[in-house]
């Protein structure tokens, strides 16, 4: 996907920069549990600043205080340690300010251009490196490109290239995996998907409303029966999808989950679950199938886990999933979300090959091709041309920014240096191995 990049700005030498960064990091009251947010910014910090750029104005969002100024979700903490990574980076933290919390105004939310105005006010340049906030048409995202001369930062170039490298040109055999709890929310991500893996294989929650449409009972598990009749079609359309031939499974009563003292019984059974009993992981001859899928691929994808991995007793089958993402010789790009979650709490996520920053933006742009914040920066590029400024960008850039860039899935090693295959277009819906265990 052409963005314009750091590289198309005019000079920054002198000059005040707005970047609209996402710094919604997860919080215990006041100290911030995980930075990586925070940290993925500094290659966009540190360019703009060793070009001499004057004045950095960093913007954010934290939470959802709803238009109004609330207390917790005050970007203090976000604000120290910035400045901590910048002083450890040898930068100078005065030349770099971060603003109050963007969604303390309405403004933010609803879009208002006198918000807007109020955002771009003195600046020169625009950067939106906020890939996570990209698929919002808020005041801070689509608003200051229609202003100043704009550009995508390090992190939202490279989540746009990864992500729409796998829509386009992914190495192939090409394998998705599916989780999370609600067909629902990723129906439209799936039904685009369906179209361009090679094999779809599908876990977590929503694999019980596939299997309610393959014929088999789901006893108390998570199913949305009004979506049974969607994904009977998909997978009567002769798509390879692979559910589970086995599951884990907790007896009627029994509590689980963050806050809940685990009881009741755990068993593995086949694909059809014990009326009152609830499915709550895949079983081990499924996380078997599932690893063999992605260990033959030579691109994967990963967004949502498989089961309720907070739960040491349901997280088996999320940890193979990770781990085979971890160990695949092919191109690896895990959703943002739980499945960051999950394979950052497994001490595996410097071992994908992208792992990204943004959960809702990550699906809407492979579900639509394309963000609200993607095409408000080529459309300023595109006035920029027409005034007589730096044209759009037509996929070359500089040596630059290049050498920062790394493969994406279409530059990785082709089908046949992966060994085992994952299947191709066109099989029929295959169940995985079951009774094991």
């Amino acid at each position: 996907m052409d963005l314009p990049r750091l590289e198309d700005l005019p000079d920054p030498a002198g000059k005040r920069v707005l970047v609209r960064a996402d710094y919604n990091v997860p919080l215990d009251g006041s100290r911030i549990t995980d930075d990586l947010r925070i940290r993925a910014t500094l290659p966009t910090l540190t360019w703009l600043l060793g070009r001499g750029a004057a004045q950095v104005t960093v913007c954010t969002h934290l939470g959802r205080p709803k238009g109004r100024v609330d207390p917790r979700y005050d970007v203090a903490p976000v604000r120290a340690r910035l400045a901590e990574l910048l002083a450890g980076a040898g930068e100078d933290p005065s030349r770099v300010t971060l603003a109050d919390n963007l969604r303390f105004d309405p403004g933010e939310e609803a879009g208002d251009p006198d918000f807007v105005e109020r955002l771009v006010e003195g600046q020169d340049l625009y950067v939106d490196d906020a890939f996570g906030a990209a698929h919002r048409a808020h005041a801070s995202i689509v608003g200051p490109p229609r202003h100043l001369p704009s550009a995508a930062g390090r992190v939202l170039a490279r989540e746009a290239e990864v992500l729409s490298s796998l829509l386009d040109h992914p190495a192939r055999p090409f394998v998705a995996v599916l989780g999370g709890s609600k067909v629902s929310d990723k129906l439209g991500l799936i039904e685009s998907l369906a179209s361009r893996v090679d094999t779809l294989v599908v876990g977590g929650g929503m694999c019980f409303t596939f299997l309610a449409a393959s014929g088999h009972s789901t006893g108390a598990s998570l199913l949305e029966a009004d979506r049974v009749e969607a994904c009977r079609a998909l997978l009567d359309s002769g798509r390879a999808v692979l559910l589970p031939g086995d599951l884990t499974v907790l007896s009627p009563g029994g509590t689980f989950g963050p806050g809940h003292e685990p009881t009741g019984e755990v068993r593995h059974v086949g694909a059809d679950v014990p009326d009152g009993w609830t499915g709550l992981d895949i079983g081990p001859g499924t996380a078997a199938d599932f690893t063999d899928a992605i260990e033959g691929a030579a691109t994967v994808l990963w967004n949502g886990p498989m089961g309720v991995f907070e739960d040491p007793r349901f997280a088996a089958g999320t940890r193979a999933v990770a781990e085979a993402v971890a160990a695949t010789r092919g191109f690896s790009v895990v959703g943002g979300g739980d499945s960051a979650a999950a394979i950052a709490a497994f001490g595996l996520a410097d071992r994908v090959d992208h792992l990204s920053t943004g959960g809702g933006a990550s699906l809407e742009l492979l579900e639509h091709g394309d963000l609200p914040g993607l095409a408000a920066l080529r459309e300023a590029a595109a006035r920029a041309a027409q005034k007589g400024g730096p044209k759009p960008p037509d996929g070359s850039e500089s040596d630059g920014a290049a050498g920062e860039r790394g493969s994406s899935a279409g530059e990785h090693a082709n089908a046949g240096e992966q060994g085992r295959t994952a299947g191709g277009p066109g099989a029929a819906a295959t169940p995985a191995r079951g009774g094991r265990g």
